[in-house]
């Protein structure tokens, strides 16, 4: 009964964290870098729970439990809390004018995969008594909808009359920039820390490292290029 309570919880939690999204999408300038990313994040939500109510996922609990977990570290950044490191890049520039839409976006993403969703695994064990080898079907189909999307992402927001002055050093810039490798660094940093967990000391070190760590890439998405004239 108490799992079932849970699992009902967690849906109305998934309405929530969509609702919270539109809202700040609502608020946000439209130019504004998180508002970038907050959009792209909401359209990753809203298709992942379209596959969670097609049935997609082996186990749904874990999915939304993982999926609402995962979403609430980045809403807890946009609504005014505690900012890790690798956010920090991103609030810093989010007014700068030359650093383009997709930039913010691809910036906003290596946050949250490389540091949050490690995290957002841990506390998924934590909340249901598993082990992370328990959660990798579910990891691997929101990692599915991610790479489905990411292309879409990058042909929606890179330039298009500027294309030609500006492709070679944002195409350079970010093609040092893999979501497939981040995905794969995150999923090994998820098992480390659930590794520690009885250590609680280097638990926390390895956390802080991890944020240091995904924030210095997520800083350099962000350089700002040329104006266009």
């Amino acid at each position: 009964m108490a799992q079932l309570e849970h699992f009902t919880n967690s849906m109305d939690s998934v309405d929530t964290v969509v609702s919270r999204m539109r809202a700040l999408d609502r608020a946000l300038p439209e130019r504004d870098g998180l508002a970038v990313f907050n959009r792209v994040y909401l359209t990753v939500t809203e298709a992942i729970d379209r596959r969670l109510d097609a049935g997609h996922f082996p186990d749904a609990e874990a999915a939304i439990t993982l999926d609402v977990l995962f979403a609430e570290r980045y809403l807890r950044v946009a609504e005014g809390g505690r900012t890790p490191a690798c956010w920090r890049p991103l609030l810093q520039f989010r007014r700068h004018p030359g650093v383009r839409p997709l930039q913010f976006a691809l910036s906003g993403i290596n946050a949250h995969i490389g540091h949050d969703l490690a995290l957002a695994l841990v506390d998924t064990c934590r909340t249901l008594g598993c082990e992370p080898a328990d959660l990798e079907d579910e990891f691997e189909h929101v990692g599915d909808v991610l790479v489905s999307l990411e292309e879409r992402i990058r042909e929606e927001l890179m330039p298009g009359p500027d294309l030609l002055q500006i492709a070679d050093p944002l195409t350079h810039l970010l093609g040092s920039w893999s979501l497939e490798r981040a995905r794969e660094a995150t999923w090994s940093a998820a098992r480390a820390l659930w590794a520690l967990r009885g250590l609680p000391d280097l638990a926390e070190e390895f956390g802080h490292r991890l944020d240091a760590a995904v924030g210095l890439p997520g800083r350099m998405l962000l350089t700002p290029l040329p104006e266009c004239g």
